[in-house]
């Protein structure tokens, strides 16, 4: 038969988090870090592991080619982002450069990202395309003479339709107009004689 510690023990509940630092950090301030968490009653930390330098990080979208140093903790105390940024900051790492999750949403999103690569990649590599009809043949042809013979191209796009009504005047702009000496302002090219308030 248990007992009341067993069930308790059993009962116990523990919070696994994974901390990420991007770009190369001293080891005293790692050090550091893990004996401060000692503060929430680590269960289990783990080792570091160190990804090699990437052109992106995931979690850092402002930092390129660095790599990424990580490790697991299980703490029996939950711990909050802003806690874990401040320690690294008093040890003298950047805060933009830590990055505090739960394990189970970081190893859920890093499942969804590889599932999104490789949709990408079945997109990149699936080419059962149909094969093209005359007219996309034709077409292909007109397009590929737009660098070789303009005539060709011109003739290719334009309209073989009428329209109801007739053809449409070309529109008349300011250019059209007759141009002469007179000023649109008074009627005259002159300026005007500026009268004076005073008394």
């Amino acid at each position: 038969m248990k007992t009341f510690f067993d069930y308790l023990v059993e009962s116990e509940k523990t919070y696994a988090y994974r901390i990420k630092i991007a770009g190369d950090v001293p080891t005293e301030s790692l050090k550091g870090l893990k004996e401060k968490l000692a503060q929430f009653e680590p269960v289990r930390i783990g080792d570091m592991r160190t990804t090699p330098v990437q052109k992106t990080l995931s979690d850092f979208p402002g930092i390129e080619n660095e790599r990424c140093h990580m490790f697991d903790v299980e703490l029996r105390y939950p711990a909050i982002h802003p806690q874990i940024t401040s320690i690294g900051q008093m040890l003298g790492i950047d805060p933009n450069r830590i990055c505090f999750k739960t394990v189970g949403y970081d190893d859920s999103m890093e499942e969804e990202l590889e599932r999104i690569q490789d949709e990408n990649q079945n997109l990149l590599t699936d080419t059962d395309f149909p094969e093209p009809t005359k007219e996309q043949k034709e077409l292909k042809k007109e397009y590929e003479a737009v660098g070789k013979d303009k005539e060709v191209v011109q003739n290719s796009y334009r309209s073989r339709f009428e329209v109801a009504g007739g053809k449409t005047p070309p529109a008349e702009t300011t250019n059209d107009l007759p141009q002469g000496d007179r000023s649109p302002i008074g009627g005259q090219n002159r300026l005007p004689a500026v009268k004076s308030n005073a008394r």
